[in-house]
């Protein structure tokens, strides 16, 4: 072990690189809300806003099974916005990964606002749309 200049432990092994890795990351599965908003921008990248739902499952004091959804903001850039733009649907369920990230932006009548967006690094579709699946048929 080492101590730190403020006083605290760190473990020095080949897990420490990884732990480094960890420090802005997050990892959501849940289904796709509205059609994903598609920008193109003068460069000639494409940008994907679009939100992700997700549900965690509890039971309340009464022992009674309760559902909380949060949604979450992503966006996605480059080649993985025309993948999203070319595949994915409302309502389809797919797992990311990226970093959580805050922008501050001024609304039209000059209120300034905070929004938290997530990055997308990584991403998989875990099930087909339902359009794609019609397609194909």
């Amino acid at each position: 072990m080492n101590l730190l200049p403020n006083g605290a432990w760190r473990v020095a092994n080949k897990k420490q690189t990884h732990m480094n890795n960890l420090r802005n990351n997050v990892q959501l599965v849940g289904n796709i809300g509205k059609a994903p908003e598609i920008i193109s921008l003068e460069s000639g990248k494409k940008m994907a806003k679009f939100s992700l739902a997700t549900k965690e499952f509890f039971k309340d004091s009464k022992g009674e099974l309760q559902t909380e959804t949060q949604w979450h903001n992503l966006v996605a850039w480059g080649r993985q916005a025309e993948i999203i733009e070319q595949y994915l649907k409302p309502g389809q369920k797919i797992t990311v990964e990226g970093k959580l990230m805050n922008r501050t932006y001024e609304t039209k009548a000059g209120e300034k606002r905070t929004k938290s967006e997530i990055h997308i690094q990584k991403m998989l579709m875990l099930m087909k749309s339902k359009m794609n699946s019609e397609k194909s048929n």
